[in-house]
């Protein structure tokens, strides 16, 4: 196929710095958005599922939060052939348009006490499209990252894109930090949590405009053939050993972020009985930690390699996480909380540097947005969206309340065979797709 686009022209080193912020900005409102719902859970459960029991309301709750999470394997299939056929730039315009629908529906629509079940009917249909849209982002984003990155620094580049949403898990903290010492709980439960909602979708049009910048990348554009849509799919399925290798690369750091991240509210305030202002503050120093150890990982592995960074994290995930939340929850404190948080945010982010940019490497290069999407949706779908969900129901059937800590060591184990087994396909398929050892 010709080339729809003239060729890009290399600009000025500085050029690369506003690429990734420009890339990276459209990502930190998709996420923002996608992560308000878990965030505001206990309000959005009294809002849309009231029920006489608390543990059902927000079990209702956070299963519809887990059922954006299976949309985004369809979104990475269909949206993720939509990018590999016409571009990353394109590809990213649409994602960004279908998230804002969905944040804007939740925003607005009124409770289940004024117009009954449609609300919290209306309300998922909002949560769909949000997961829909998000199965192709984190994807597209990293993809592209990876395409412009200069020689050697790849890693470094890509991990700009999982460090974009911890700055969307820091505002979305300091909302909430700044909702709870203005308004008070009722005021909160009844109109104020969706403030963010709204800030969320006033932002999108800004965002709109910087992503219409954006250029195509060097790689995609020299491309002679862009495969179709049936090619990629059969692609995709020749290539289901990988794929389902990918998931579970992708297992560790999808269960361990929304453990540290989206949960932490919840957990502090309903598990721990800790103030909800010292749990969003546990929640902002956690985003603030991953932000900094990411790119600092993901430059570390650009120099001793992927593997050795993922096997190691891994090993210490296993035998570091069920017993840091034991000892947490033997004496819940604001300190203690804060200890463990940050131990298990160094695990995620020192794994996350290095998994994400791996990802991008073992895919086939024509399909590479579609499989890497794939790979970590159905990881988020089946894993890591539905945690705060399998954390509330293992600690109400267990009885104990550091049970979360073992979803995360089973994690854990996933990302650690997943990782042995890529890194001994690339040294046996030396004429393969090769990742960096």
């Amino acid at each position: 196929m010709a080339n729809a686009h003239p060729p890009i022209v290399q600009g000025p080193p500085s050029s690369k710095f506003a690429t990734v912020l420009r890339v990276t900005g459209g990502n930190f409102m998709e996420m923002f958005d996608f992560f308000l719902f878990g965030f505001y859970a206990n309000q959005i459960a009294k809002a849309f599922f009231p029920s006489g029991n608390e543990f059902a309301s927000l079990m209702l709750t956070f299963m519809t939060f887990g059922a954006g999470f299976l949309m985004r394997p369809l979104g990475a299939i269909f949206l993720g052939a939509y990018v590999d056929r016409v571009g990353r730039r394109k590809g990213l315009i649409v994602t960004l348009a279908l998230m804002a629908a969905g944040t804007l529906l939740i925003a607005c629509v009124p409770g289940y006490a004024t117009i009954g079940l449609a609300a919290p009917f209306l309300v998922l249909i909002g949560r769909l499209l949000q997961g829909f849209s998000a199965g192709v982002e984190l994807g597209g984003v990293s993809v592209y990252l990876s395409e412009m990155a200069t020689p050697g620094h790849k890693g470094f580049y890509v991990s700009w894109q999982s460090a974009s949403q911890q700055v969307a898990i820091v505002v979305a903290a300091a909302l909430g930090y700044w909702l709870n010492v203005t308004f008070s709980s009722q005021e909160i439960g009844d109109f104020y949590w969706r403030v963010p909602f709204f800030v969320g979708c006033l932002i999108v049009p800004v965002l709109f405009v910087i992503r219409r910048s954006l250029q195509e990348t060097e790689e995609f554009m020299a491309r002679k053939h862009r495969p179709d849509a049936r090619e990629i799919f059969r692609s995709m399925v020749e290539n289901w050993g990988l794929v389902i290798a990918g998931m579970m690369l992708v297992s560790m750091t999808t269960v361990s972020f929304y453990l540290i991240t989206v949960y932490t509210p919840t957990f502090g305030k309903s598990v721990l009985h800790l103030s909800t202002t010292d749990a969003l503050i546990v929640t902002l120093c956690v985003a603030i930690s991953n932000f900094i150890w990411l790119p600092i990982m993901g430059a570390l592995s650009d120099r001793v390699g992927r593997k050795p960074l993922l096997v190691l994290f891994t090993v210490l995930a296993i035998l570091t996480a069920y017993p840091a939340l034991k000892w947490l929850v033997a004496a819940p404190s604001f300190m203690r909380m804060l200890e463990v948080e940050l131990w298990l945010s160094f695990l995620y982010a020192s794994y996350n540097g290095a998994m994400v940019v791996a990802l991008t490497e073992v895919m086939p290069v024509n399909v590479r947005t579609a499989g890497f999407s794939l790979a970590y949706s159905l990881a988020t779908a089946l894993f890591g969206g539905f945690t705060p969900a399998i954390a509330t129901a293992l600690i109400e059937v267990t009885g104990d309340k550091g049970a979360p800590g073992l979803w995360m060591t089973a994690a854990a184990l996933c990302g650690l065979l997943a990782t042995l087994l890529l890194y001994r396909r690339a040294e046996v398929h030396k004429r393969g797709v090769r990742v960096p050892a």
